[in-house]
């Protein structure tokens, strides 16, 4: 345990940051401290103290001698625990964030911080850290960073103790020496060197394993941590508790990493921006990129965002000047051929291809791939048929309750209602009065079924949740998968076959192009490169539509899409381009909010139904640059306002570009 001595005599008050739950007690309150726990209300520590009648938790902000207001002061009840959990640097950064979100502090802390765990306390203790290996750095940048461009100037950067602060869009490798776990573990290597640490947050578990395997190679065993929301309490405090002291200073995890307390932190990267799973579902709603700036702004360390497309938000970071773009293909040949097939690009459908619903094309593809390795086909629905049609009209077939799609659990089976699982036994076509019905998009499963009619003798892997697989070997099999739930394969799949391309381009998102670019290019990026005979295959592309998602994806310049589409996004006053927020609560309280928010020059929209929460409303509020800090300010106020009146329900509000992604 930390300890931290307190002059004789000083020190009598303590500043306690108090989790009242209450935004408009969002502040520090005076105790006093008792002679007994002089030595262990050291700033940082968890306490309990007295506040309006009950034993709230709390935090030591600080420690003086006198106090700021007169009159008896209540003590602190008692030491929960002496170690100084919340750094200078955790509370400066929870502060930002929660200024920028119309949050509360305490909400942040709640995510940042663990909760305590006294035998991971005492077991740290007792068992002091083994000394690891000596770290060894190369005297010149690695394969994985000198392959992109500007890349070995960014790696001798990190490694000169510099900051510098770069977006990097990393090209496929099959090469796990070239991937990019392998970058990124070395941009913690080249840091560490320098005498710095670094925290690394990727999107979920499968891409913690591939960086927590790179680090080890890299770094040796003993000199980095593991955090996620998956270990059980005692892991995870025990790995939080050893970066706070300081035996370790680099870090991986998912978003349970992001304030990681690392001492001298030097670098903070982040994979993939666009992936949802680096948004908090929890209030404040912060996104990780949030977080990883502010620190990198009150710590002064270096910044790295890489991904193999770009986010709209990142662009707008770059254009800025905020970020410096890096890396790209500098060869297309380095990644695989990108062809499109579907009805108005390849009309003919014959043998085995046909029976599988795959273009002509793609079945081809596939049964020259299998002659070299593994294909990789990804399906953009799980289930066996998610969503059907009537056979005679093509009406989507809807459950005549709840009005929710009807699908298929199986082959021959009876179709239930996706919304409240009721089964659909009499449905008939409101349009036409048919009762049969034909699939309108298939699922992951009945395409496992078909292609391994199509392919007698080969082995067909599904993968998707829950039962997702990581690696499979590089002998000849059909791999059927959803969107991010690719396995790797070893030495790279022969092929990969994007089906029904229209289903993730059609999905009622403001993200729909740029989350479809993510989406392929992720699961195109597992091919092995042109130059060895690597093809990928976009099916169900809609027809006579040239759409900017599949040229970026046949050109593979993901960078050219975001920045499009972050130009088109300006002229319709959309996020990134503008501040956004959404309000929600009751129709009546919402249209009192809207005035207030129209008197402030704010652009809102509604009150309107608020997608997926029954009951409920919402105000779409957009502004400009110049305006957003005073609506912002507004909104933390009101909810501070709803606070000290103890409104029954008050509004929510959530701040940030991801808010509109479902469509205004």
């Amino acid at each position: 345990m930390l300890e931290i001595e307190v002059p004789e005599g000083e020190g009598d008050v303590a500043r306690v940051l108090v989790d009242t739950g209450l935004a408009h007690l969002d502040r520090a309150f005076e105790y006093s401290v008792p002679e007994e726990l002089e030595q262990s209300a050291v700033p940082g520590a968890r306490v309990k103290v007295r506040f309006a009648g009950q034993d709230l938790a709390g935090y030591v902000l600080e420690r003086s001698a006198t106090a700021e207001h007169e009159g008896r002061l209540a003590p602190i009840r008692t030491v929960v625990s002496a170690e100084p959990v919340l750094t200078p640097e955790i509370h400066e950064v929870a502060t930002r964030v929660a200024r920028q979100q119309a949050g509360t502090i305490m909400d942040v802390l709640r995510l940042a911080i663990p909760p305590r765990h006294a035998r991971a306390e005492r077991a740290l203790t007792e068992r002091p850290p083994a000394e690891p290996n000596p770290l060894v750095t190369p005297e010149e940048p690695p394969v994985s960073w000198a392959r992109h461009r500007a890349g070995a100037a960014l790696w001798r950067r990190l490694a000169a103790g510099e900051s510098p602060r770069a977006a990097l869009l990393a090209s496929p490798a099959v090469d796990p020496a070239q991937d990019w776990p392998r970058a990124l573990a070395d941009a913690a290597l080249a840091t560490l060197s320098s005498g710095r640490g670094s925290v690394i947050v990727v999107p979920d578990r499968r891409d913690l394993d591939r960086v927590d395997a790179a680090l080890g190679a890299a770094l040796g065993p003993g000199r980095h941590v593991v955090l996620h929301a998956d270990q059980g309490p005692q892991a995870r405090y025990t790995a939080w508790l050893s970066v706070l002291r300081g035996h370790v200073q680099v870090v991986v995890g998912t978003r349970a990493a992001t304030f990681a307390p690392v001492r001298d932190l030097g670098l903070v990267s982040w994979w993939d921006d666009g992936d949802d799973l680096h948004l908090e579902p929890r209030a404040p709603y912060h996104h990780v990129r949030d977080v990883l700036l502010a620190r990198a702004e009150v710590t002064g360390a270096a910044v790295l965002t890489a991904g193999l497309t770009v986010s709209t938000e990142v662009v707008s970071l770059v254009e800025q000047g905020a970020l410096v773009a890096i890396g790209g293909l500098t060869e297309r040949r380095d990644a695989p051929r990108v062809r499109i097939a579907g009805e108005g690009h390849d009309a003919e459908r014959d043998g085995p291809g046909a029976r599988a619903h795959i273009p002509s094309a793609a079945w081809r593809a596939a049964k020259e791939g299998l002659e070299r390795g593994p294909v990789l086909v990804q399906v953009p629905r799980r289930g066996y048929v998610p969503a059907t049609r009537c056979a005679e009209c093509r009406a989507p077939a809807r459950c005549p309750g709840c009005q929710g799609p009807l699908s298929l659990p199986g082959s021959g089976g009876t179709p239930v209602c996706g919304w409240c699982a009721q089964p659909g036994t009499a449905w008939t076509c409101p349009e036409c009065d048919s009762s049969a019905l034909r699939a309108s998009v298939v699922g992951a499963r009945r395409t496992s079924e078909e292609i391994g009619r199509a392919f007698p003798g080969v082995p067909v892997v599904r993968s998707g949740a829950p039962d997702v697989v990581a690696t499979v070997p590089a002998r000849p099999a059909i791999v059927v998968a959803t969107p991010g739930a690719e396995p790797v394969a070893e030495d790279g799949y022969a092929a990969a076959l994007l089906l029904d391309a229209w289903a993730l381009l059609d999905r009622p998102s403001l993200r729909a192009g740029e989350e479809s670019v993510r989406r392929w290019l992720g699961a195109a990026a597992l091919v092995r490169p042109w130059a060895d005979g690597g093809e990928v295959v976009l099916a169900g592309v809609p027809e006579h539509e040239v759409l900017a998602p599949v040229e970026a994806v046949v050109r593979w310049d993901p960078a050219w899409f975001a920045s499009r589409e972050l130009a088109e996004r300006a002229e319709l006053g959309l996020p990134p381009a503008a501040w956004s927020a959404l309000v929600l609560g009751d129709r009546a309280r919402l249209r009192e909010v809207r005035d207030g928010l129209a008197e402030l020059g704010a652009d809102v929209v509604g009150p309107a139904p608020a997608i997926g929460m029954p009951r409920a409303e919402h105000l779409v509020v957009r502004a400009g640059e110049a305006g957003a800090g005073q609506v912002l300010r507004h909104l933390a106020a009101l909810r501070a306002t709803e606070s000290g009146r103890k409104v029954a329900d008050p509004v929510q509000v959530r701040v940030g570009p991801h808010v509109l992604d479902r469509g205004l």
